[in-house]
């Protein structure tokens, strides 16, 4: 019988495979298609749970659980963070180990050319862009907007039509000069509502 060490295995596979009760299955699929499955050993469970903790607990079904791509440098404990974080329906991996069907993109701010090169790697995937300052974990990737209030600027304000324009920078005045009274100061990103479209 052929084996693996569960040490070779990402982290966020071997915590999938520990949220399966005994005789549970997980499959491996490649392009949406199985070619594997996974069976948790009977009897078996993550050291100092024991069984018992398996049992009130229900495991997402594996059609259920999102994978989550991020193109950028994380280490182990930074990857395996966001996957605690974001739960059980998810599992986060890195690009390089990824598979085709994933079903989100995670990359900090790109140019378009390398954005759509990596989209056509997950053609399926929802691409999300995020800037990352935990220093906890090491990790810092800024884009243009951080730069721009890093060298002064108070305020940012996404994309709008022009009285949504006006409402949000009503807002923006408004708190700025509360924060001002106070004797802070605070740079702000007005987000959109999620209610109003944005221009595309």
């Amino acid at each position: 019988m052929r084996w693996l060490d569960a040490g070779d295995l990402p982290d966020e596979l071997v915590a999938l495979i520990d949220s399966l009760g005994p005789g549970e299955q997980l499959a491996v699929v490649r392009d949406g298609l199985p070619i594997a499955s996974i069976t948790k050993a009977r009897g078996t469970s993550r050291p100092g749970t024991g069984d018992a903790g398996f049992r009130d607990r229900q495991p997402p079904a594996v059609e259920d659980v999102k994978v989550v791509v991020t193109a950028m440098k994380l280490s182990k404990s930074a990857r395996s963070s966001l996957s605690e974080q974001l739960g059980p329906g998810y599992i986060v991996l890195d690009m390089h180990r990824a598979p085709r069907s994933a079903d989100v993109l995670l990359i900090p701010p790109l140019s378009p050319q390398l954005i759509g090169s990596l989209s056509a790697m997950f053609p399926d995937a929802k691409v999300i862009i995020s800037e990352i300052e935990d220093k906890e974990l090491g990790v810092v990737y800024r884009g243009p907007v951080h730069r721009l209030l890093s060298a002064g600027a108070d305020t940012y304000l996404p994309p709008s039509t022009i009285p949504h324009l006006a409402r949000r920078l009503d807002q923006a005045v408004t708190q700025l000069n509360q924060i001002a009274a106070a004797g802070a100061s605070a740079a702000l990103t007005i987000e959109a509502p999620k209610d109003q479209d944005s221009p595309r």
